[in-house]
Parts: C-alpha cells; sequence; structure tokens
C-alpha cells in the first residue's frame, strides 16, 4: 500500500503542529507508524491522500454510528447553513435537541450544551461540587473523562492517597482533591468513603469504560456505586461520552437500568460536529448559572449547525428500525470476529462497540490492559491496515460497528484477519 503523500503531508504538519497532529492518538505513535491523512469518507469507508481505500471501525471514535456522511445529516446542515453560520444568541433547535436528547434519558430533567466531552465533564464536576459543598472527586484508573487538569490523575499507591497527575503543566492544588482507583473493585470505593466521610462531592465514571479498550462492569458494579453515593450524599455521574446512544438510546444507564445525577455526553449528539452536553435532575442543574451561583458558558454552546446535525442524527438513530440494523450488523460481526480471533487473544464487547485484546485474560481494569501484549497489538494493527481496515490505533481504545457495518462490508475483515500469523 501506497502512503507517500500521507507520509509527505505529516512531514510538512510536524513543522507547525506540535507532533503533527491537534490530538495526541492521531500521531500513531504506539504504532510505530506514519498517521494516515483521510481525504473522503462514505458509509463505513473512508479513502487516504494516496486513493487507498479503509474499511473503518474507529468511525471517528463512535461518532458516526450511522455511518460516514449520513443523508439525513448532511441535508440537515446544509439547510441550516444557509440560515447562518453562528449566531452567538438562542435558536430554536437547541430546546429541541435538549428535549430529544432528555426524552432518551429519564435522569435528565435539563440539559446544558457545550462544545466537547471535556467541558461536559469539567462543568458537571463544579456543578456536583457546587451542590455538595464537598471539593474530593472520586474517578477510575483508565477512565478518561477529557483533558481539564483535575481529571488528568493517575493512581496512587493506595486508597488514602492523593494521587499525582498524569501531566507536566497540572498544579498539585488543582489534583489534590481527585482520587483515582482501580475500576471494578467495590471494596476499595467503600475503603475511600470511609476515610473520607462528608468529604466526596462525586463519583464519576464510564458506567462501560472505553478509554482503556472496552472493560465490562461487574454483575452489581453499578449498582452499588448508585446505592454507596445515595447513602454518602455524593453525586454519581455517568461520562457516556463514548457509551451514550451507542450501547443503546438510552445510553448504558438504559442498558443497566440505573439513573445517575448528572450524565456528560459528546459528539454524537451533534452528528459529528463538536459538541458536548451535561445534564440531570433539575434541583441539580437548576443552580448553573443564569438560575444559580455555578458559573458555566460558551460562545459557541447550542450552535446552529451543530445542533441542526443533533436532531437528525438522534432522530435516525432513535427509530427502531436503526437500532435493529445496528444490533443486527454487530451480532453477524461480533460472531463471526469470536470464531476467528488471532491466537492468545480475546475480545471484550457490548453492543457496537468492542476490542481485542491482546492478552490471555479477559481484562476488567486498567491493571489487567497493561499487560497486554502491546508489540503484537502493534504488528496486528500494522497488517490490519495493510489490508485496508482501520481500527482506532491504540490497544487501549474501543471499535464501533455502525448501521452500515453488514456483511457485505465485513466479510473480507474477516478473512483478512485469517492470515494473521
Amino acid at each position: 500500500m501506497n502512503r507517500d503523500i500521507s507520509t509527505k503531508l505529516f512531514k510538512q504538519a510536524e513543522q507547525i503542529l506540535p507532533g503533527g497532529v491537534n490530538s495526541p492518538v492521531r500521531s500513531f505513535k504506539d504504532i510505530g507508524e506514519t498517521p494516515i491523512f483521510i481525504e473522503k469518507a462514505d458509509g463505513a469507508e473512508f479513502i487516504d491522500a494516496d486513493g487507498n481505500n479503509f474499511i473503518d471501525f474507529c468511525l471517528s471514535w463512535g461518532v458516526h454510528i450511522l455511518g460516514h456522511n449520513h443523508p439525513s445529516i448532511i441535508e440537515a446542515v446544509k439547510k441550516a447553513l444557509d440560515k447562518g453560520i453562528s449566531y452567538g444568541t438562542c435558536c430554536e433547535n437547541e430546546a429541541k435537541l435538549a428535549d430529544l436528547v432528555c426524552s432518551c434519558y429519564p435522569s435528565m430533567d435539563k440539559i446544558r450544551f457545550v462544545n466537547s466531552g471535556t467541558e461536559a465533564t469539567m462543568s458537571a464536576i463544579r456543578l456536583a461540587r457546587g451542590y455538595t459543598k464537598r471539593d474530593i472527586i472520586i474517578k477510575f484508573d483508565g477512565c478518561y473523562h477529557g483533558h481539564s487538569d483535575s481529571l488528568l490523575v493517575s493512581a496512587g499507591s493506595g486508597v488514602t492517597q492523593i494521587n499525582e497527575a498524569s501531566s507536566e503543566g497540572v498544579p498539585y492544588d488543582i489534583i489534590k482533591n481527585t482520587i483515582s482507583i482501580p475500576f471494578n473493585d467495590i471494596e476499595m470505593v467503600k475503603e475511600v468513603f470511609a476515610n473520607n466521610k462528608d468529604k466526596i462531592a462525586a463519583v464519576i465514571l464510564e458506567p462501560i469504560p472505553a478509554n482503556m479498550g472496552v472493560i465490562i462492569p461487574k454483575d452489581g458494579y453499578l449498582e452499588s456505586l448508585r446505592e454507596i453515593t445515595q447513602q454518602e450524599g455524593s453525586l454519581l455521574i455517568f461520562d457516556e461520552v463514548i457509551s451514550g446512544f451507542r450501547v443503546a438510546p438510552g445510553g448504558a444507564q438504559k442498558l443497566y437500568n440505573i439513573q445517575p445525577d448528572l450524565t456528560c455526553l459528546g459528539k454524537i449528539i451533534g452528528g459529528g460536529f463538536p459538541v458536548g452536553a451535561f445534564g440531570g435532575k433539575a434541583e441539580i442543574m437548576n443552580l448553573l448559572a443564569p438560575n444559580g451561583p455555578v458559573y458555566q458558558a460558551g460562545t459557541l454552546s447550542g450552535n446552529p449547525i451543530a445542533m441542526a446535525a443533533g436532531l437528525a442524527a438522534i432522530s435516525t438513530l432513535i427509530k427502531p428500525e436503526t437500532q435493529q440494523l445496528i444490533q443486527e450488523n454487530s451480532n453477524h460481526f461480533i460472531k463471526q470476529l469470536t470464531e476467528n480471533l488471532p491466537a492468545e487473544t480475546t475480545l471484550n464487547h457490548i453492543g457496537p462497540m468492542f476490542t481485542i485484546f491482546f492478552s490471555k485474560q479477559q481484562p476488567q481494569c486498567f491493571e489487567d490492559v497493561k499487560k497486554c501484549d502491546f508489540e503484537r497489538f502493534r504488528e496486528f494493527y500494522k497488517y490490519m491496515l495493510e489490508s485496508g481496515v482501520y481500527l482506532s490505533p491504540s490497544q487501549y481504545e474501543a471499535n464501533f460497528i455502525s448501521a452500515v457495518h453488514d456483511e457485505d462490508v465485513v466479510g473480507g475483515v474477516i478473512e483478512w484477519m485469517k492470515g494473521f500469523k
């Protein structure tokens, strides 16, 4: 596969962009490859600058669950563009999309739109602290909630240890009230609460982690978190930036029948445009300015293009026939994948989300994932890329199946995979 033009474009980008990219995982640094530059995307495929075709299982990190360039989204965006790009004031579609999203999430009485998942989680944390009048936040190792300072924390040496930042440039004073502990260990959650009585504002997590690869919560784990936070007067925040509208129209909370106090959503509700949102119970959300004392703002929040795209995307996605199509495609592909996995690998999957782990044991937490054979993953990734299959370029990431990944599209993928030794 010739990738000369992509290589040339990357060298040019390196001269003006740090690392040649605007988001680190795109650099292919973990893979040891030069990144590909995309020229066009449509359906389940995209074409790079060299004219190579790829079947896409990253889908802009799960945004394009309907497939790239879905006609209803394109049409809605074109109509919105005819009316203007950005107003800096209110538009009718803000309330329409808000009503549609909240109708899918019973835990949300009200919602506030922002411009990214990072903004959503950052704002939800501030709101939780304002509501509880407490400072400490519990997060979980391997659960990524954006790049805001207070959430860039990795695990400490003990459950009562305040953790060190996982990025330079984050002052200790900012992360001193964030505690990160292993996922799927409810006893450690109980211990942290016992050692920080009446100090914990919220527990934030991906209910189905997808930023250490797809990790499935143990039976009863999420239910226990809901029970503990209620008993302790803390808020439970579900970061459904990845799982929201993918595993079900109502996200993981619908799947597991658990209502968090606050929910964070991401770009899928904007049809691929830069959008995020956080929402929850009215008594909590009403603390936001201009009604209450918790400040949050954004000039482009609720912008008309993203709202129009989001309305088209979510309206199409929640239709029973669309959900059935995604389920059928997922079931078919996962069945074929399970029967043809490379040697010494395991598969974690739920709905249209999946990760192939190069490990003999099925990972249940971040420590398990770190024990995977990363060199073997790199070999596999390069092989699949050369075969015209684009997977999420890290062992720590999830892959996605869309409404257009039908049998005709994915049949060749399995055949190519069989050739990997």
